[in-house]
């Protein structure tokens, strides 16, 4: 941990000093995030990939489409993407870890491409993940509040 730590901080020492500050905002963030991540696959035998996309591709989005259903009185998106996640478990034979071992990777693909823009992956994941649903649940619930 005490070498993770020295790594971290000799890391921020070779920045900018406005990605030092973009970057002591970010990863405390992220720690916290991955960290809650990692608990929760140890306390329920699964891997962290598994933990991320059942988060980020499953309850996250279907809080949102459960929501949005309330707001439009029309429940259709919820019962599109629940089956959507049923073809996507059982559409072939390939195992719940390992797709979501694909499925990660594809994310982090995807949070890579935005050093195209300046951000690296803790940025481009804070961001993405933790910063963007928070504006879409806000924006959501203060709809249904309205």
């Amino acid at each position: 941990m005490k070498e993770r730590h020295s790594d971290i901080k000799q890391y921020l020492n070779g920045l900018s000093w406005p990605n030092k500050v973009i970057m002591t905002m970010m990863l405390p963030i992220f720690m916290v995030v991955a960290g809650i991540e990692h608990l929760i696959a140890k306390l329920t035998g699964s891997t962290y990939n598994e933990v991320n996309i059942i988060v980020y591709y499953l309850i996250i989005p279907l809080s949102w489409t459960v929501m949005i259903d309330y707001l439009t009185k029309l429940p259709f998106l919820t019962p599109m993407f629940v089956l959507a996640w049923v073809i996507f478990l059982w559409k072939d034979t390939m195992k719940f870890r390992d797709r979501c071992d694909w499925a990660f990777q594809k994310s982090v693909d995807f949070l890579l491409w935005f050093r195209r823009i300046g951000w690296n992956y803790i940025v481009s994941s804070v961001i993405i993940c933790v910063v963007v649903p928070i504006i879409i649940y806000i924006e959501l619930i203060y709809a249904i509040m309205k």
